[in-house]
């Protein structure tokens, strides 16, 4: 009964509903700026969701299908007050690899995938993401967002029929530039120049003080506004220019075409579809989409978990890993029913929300019913949005995901960590799972190397001592013994020798093994091995083998003293009543 009224305490339903924790607290003062917050990011992520349901190959309204759940899920499980949930670039990135340009896949893709998020969110599994080293992410990063920036290039040039992967893309667009439409490549490049300008105005502004008269804070208001929903702006201007045109009769743009108008239809996601020939099973469905049950979800907990930690440290407060797990888990399986894709933190729209001066995740409910009144209220204009405005804010916001300035960095810190972000990078503009994966085994690799040849302090003298740097694990032991015995019982006079193991915090059964080895070769050849510096674990470990000959001592000074036979020093053997108090008293615990 004791644990089951654990699992229910007030502090632990907190844990699990965070919005708990800051309801009964919530002011006025926050629901203003939870209010601002929230419009901003709504007028952020309504055009934004158009142009990613196109980087996904799916038609524009599955975008906003999936910009609202995450929103109300995150209100209640978050514990982040800036993440906002939703498609994003990379992620749209992957939905496209991996569902065939299917609504019906990505969709069961969705429901999957929260699945998964939401097994390792209970089952606490999100420190396998930690194995997904900085320069396998970067990598990834920087090769997603050239591949999506790449291919909006024909959206802005007015191209079509382009292949979707990224080589046979780039030749495409290089055989057929001279095809381009002058309709489409002026107003996308006028829209990015209009987007990169109001972006400067935004990162420029002076912050404003209460003490600045009214008029200068009420323009200050407006250019902020401006500024800040810029992509809303710029594609509400696009549409405006194309419907000028239609209405006289001559287009040309290519445009975004019908939409489905409405809210979409709450049902169960499909798990299975007909096609004209036959039904294609749920096990099929799976088969195809492969790799992506793996990678789409560990992705998206990344990408999101990432961008939770980055705002949480800029804005001196702590997030709770394994909820934002069970958030974006729930998120995505909820979302799945509403003809949702995949979604993921977005790590712009986060920026916007924090700079916003968002105080609570309630800023995310008024952003889910800005898109909610769009569904309903405004898709019977979408179909007047030029592709190449679409295209042009895809390709401003995909433009800082691509970090060259990383490749200085590793430069000058390890070298070697350039290894997997060089193969992230290039295998992803292949494959993205090929990528991710090769990336995190060079990483791996490069890891476990480290772990079976750690750095060892050696000092020579008429006692040999050695000190491993790092630890001392399985893999590891033949390098130590190599170490030793080359310098200690190879050497014309065989010598004694100390262990130091200030920083070897475990010791495992093959260690022991090796340490037996070596203490029988040792007395052999007639000379003694100690060992300083043991840590309690360790030197439970050690005691509980029974090690014959093992002696240890707590200082090297005193290991140096008796076995250069000085008087007055006498070892911890194993079975003396020497071992100090306090270390029994611990080997007892």
């Amino acid at each position: 009964m004791a644990p089951m009224s654990c699992c229910c305490s007030p502090a632990a339903v907190r844990r699990r509903l965070p919005v708990l924790a800051w309801l009964p607290r919530y002011s006025l003062k926050w629901l203003k700026m939870d209010l601002i917050a929230g419009l901003s990011v709504g007028l952020t992520v309504i055009p934004q969701a158009l142009a990613y349901a196109e980087v996904a190959g799916l038609p524009p309204q599955y975008g906003l299908y999936s910009a609202f759940m995450g929103c109300f899920v995150y209100l209640i499980l978050g514990t982040s007050r800036d993440v906002t949930l939703g498609p994003t670039a990379i992620m749209s990135l992957l939905v496209s690899s991996y569902t065939f340009h299917e609504p019906a896949y990505a969709v069961l893709l969705a429901f999957l995938s929260g699945c998964i998020q939401l097994a390792m969110g209970f089952l606490c599994l999100g420190f396998l993401l930690d194995f997904i080293s900085c320069p396998v992410i970067k990598g990834f990063t920087s090769a997603a967002a050239i591949t999506i920036g790449f291919g909006q290039v024909k959206n802005l040039l007015g191209l079509r029929d382009a292949p979707r992967q990224f080589f046979l893309q780039v030749c495409h667009i290089l055989r057929n530039v001279g095809d381009t439409r002058v309709g489409d490549a002026g107003l996308g490049l006028v829209c990015m120049l209009l987007l990169l300008l109001l972006k400067l105005m935004r990162d420029h502004m002076a912050p404003m003080h209460s003490e600045m008269p009214l008029g200068v804070r009420l323009s200050h208001g407006l250019v902020w506004t401006a500024t800040t929903a810029r992509n809303a702006l710029v594609v509400s201007f696009a549409a405006l220019v194309a419907y000028s045109f239609e209405v006289t009769g001559h287009q040309p743009f290519i445009l975004t075409g019908k939409i489905v108008e409405g809210l979409p239809p709450v049902q169960v996601p499909p798990f299975s579809v007909t096609t004209a020939n036959r039904t294609v099973s749920f096990a099929e469905m799976a088969q195809d989409m492969g790799a992506g049950l793996a990678v789409v979800p560990l992705m998206g907990l990344l990408e999101s978990i990432a961008v939770a930690k980055s705002f949480a440290s800029q804005n001196n407060y702590r997030i709770d890993a394994n909820q934002e797990l069970l958030a974006i888990g729930l998120t995505n399986v909820l979302g799945s029913f509403v003809s949702s894709y995949p979604v993921t933190g977005s790590f712009g729209r986060t920026a916007v929300n924090a700079q916003s001066g968002v105080c609570t995740p309630a800023g995310g409910l008024v952003t889910g019913v800005l898109v909610l009144l769009s569904l309903g209220c405004l898709t019977s204009l979408f179909p007047y949005i030029p592709k190449a405005a679409l295209a042009a804010v895809i390709i401003m916001a995909v433009a800082p995901l691509c970090d060259p300035r990383i490749v200085r960095t590793l430069w000058r810190v390890k070298r070697l960590d350039l290894l997997p972000l060089c193969v992230t990078s290039l295998l992803c503009f292949w494959e993205v799972q090929y990528g991710i994966l090769a990336g995190t085994l060079v990483s791996g690799l490069i890891l476990l190397h480290s772990v079976a040849r750690p750095q060892m302090k050696v000092s020579e003298g008429p006692v040999l001592v050695v000190q491993p740097a790092s630890g001392l694990h399985f893999p590891a032991v033949e390098t130590l013994r190599e170490a030793i015995v080359s310098r200690a019982l190879e050497a014309p006079r065989p010598r004694c020798a100390v262990l130091d193991c200030t920083h070897v915090c475990s010791a495992d059964y093959t260690v022991v093994l090796g340490l037996a080895g070596l203490l029988e070769d040792f007395r052999s050849h007639g000379v003694t091995l100690a060992f300083v510096g043991l840590q309690v674990p360790v030197l439970r470990v050690l005691l509980s083998a029974d090690l014959s000959h093992l002696q240890h001592f707590p200082t090297l000074e005193e290991a140096e003293k008796h076995l250069n036979r000085e008087p007055g020093t006498q070892p911890y053997n194993v079975g003396d009543d020497s071992v100090p108090e306090h270390k029994v008293a611990l080997l007892k615990v």
